[in-house]
């Protein structure tokens, strides 16, 4: 049987395409970056870093005070509940149940105000870091920059130049 020549236009199609592929396959540029190394690394993270300690540690301690209390409370009652009246132990152990909810309530509200303005700084580091990679991208003519990715070669990391030009940046 003879070949039609609609397979001969195909098998040319794909051989020209395969060559143009190769071609700009060679000019073609891929960078990476590693995030959490610029969370980690860069001063614009440090900062925030050092700013969320600042705003929260004076609840944090209050916190850690309360829950060292709360214990020492506990503790105590633990020692002397066989010796108090009937009346008195369920009085304090009701007291130790309502103070631990409080404490609760209060180490949920402090997590959950922690973690909205981590959020909130690690979004704006997240920013200006996006804007410097999409500067190093034009300036060294990047086609394309990873942000995740289950292998990356070691020379397609631009992490490096991403925290340099960040820390210049600031």
């Amino acid at each position: 049987m003879k070949p039609s020549p609609s397979r001969y236009g195909l098998a040319f199609l794909l051989a020209a395409l395969a060559f143009v592929g190769q071609a700009q396959a060679q000019d073609f540029r891929v960078g990476f970056v590693n995030t959490d190394r610029i969370f980690r690394e860069a001063n614009s993270a440090k900062a925030a870093q050092a700013k969320l300690e600042q705003e929260f540690s004076r609840r944090e301690k209050e916190l850690n005070d309360l829950g060292a209390s709360l214990k020492s409370a506990s503790e105590r009652f633990e020692r002397e509940a066989p010796t108090l009246p009937e009346t008195q132990r369920g009085q304090r152990q009701r007291q130790l149940i309502e103070q631990d909810r409080e404490f609760q309530r209060k180490r949920r509200e402090f997590q959950e105000d922690l973690n909205a303005r981590k959020s909130e700084e690690l979004q704006a580091v997240l920013d200006r870091a996006n804007r410097v990679v999409r500067q190093v991208a034009e300036q060294e003519k990047y086609d394309l920059i990873l942000q995740e990715a289950v292998y990356i070669n070691p020379k397609h990391d631009i992490t490096e130049k991403v925290i340099r030009a960040l820390n210049a940046a600031r």
